[in-house]
C-alpha cells in the first residue's frame, strides 16, 4: 500500500478508531488486500469491539472499499457488544453510502465524537 493510502488506529474511550487519509478508489487489488487483511485483523482483536472508521479525510472511494468495510463490519458483529459506525462523510462518499443503502445498516455521524459517544453508551 503507498504512503498515499494511510491507515491509522487510535483508541479513544475504549473505541477502536480507523483513520483513513486517502482515495480508496483507485487503490490496486494489492491494496485493497492490505486493508482488509488489516482490517479484519483489527476486528477480530480489538476490546471492547468498538469501531469507528473515520472517513473525514477520505473524499472518495470504490466498490472494493465498501466490501472491505462490509466484511470488517460482519466479521466484528460477530462478537458480543459489537458495534460499527462511521462519522466524517464528505458529501460524494455520504452519497455512495445512501445510494448503496449502507445508511440502514451502519450507523452514520458528523463527528468523530459524535461516533465514539454514540458507541460508548450503547
Amino acid at each position: 500500500m503507498s504512503d498515499d493510502a494511510k491507515i491509522e488506529f487510535s483508541r479513544e474511550k475504549n473505541v477502536t478508531v480507523l483513520s483513513l487519509a486517502a482515495d480508496y478508489e483507485s487503490l490496486d487489488g494489492a491494496g485493497i488486500a492490505e486493508l482488509l487483511s488489516t482490517l479484519l485483523n483489527t476486528v477480530q482483536s480489538i476490546d471492547p469491539p468498538l469501531m469507528v472508521v473515520d472517513l473525514s479525510e477520505t473524499n472518495i472511494f470504490g466498490s472494493a472499499f465498501i466490501e472491505a468495510l462490509f466484511r470488517a463490519f460482519n466479521r466484528l458483529g460477530t462478537r458480543d457488544g459489537a458495534a460499527f459506525a462511521l462519522c466524517g462523510l464528505t458529501p460524494y462518499c455520504r452519497e455512495v453510502i445512501d445510494v448503496t443503502h449502507l445508511d440502514r445498516l451502519w450507523e452514520i455521524y458528523e463527528s468523530r465524537e459524535q461516533a465514539i459517544d454514540a458507541l460508548t453508551k450503547t
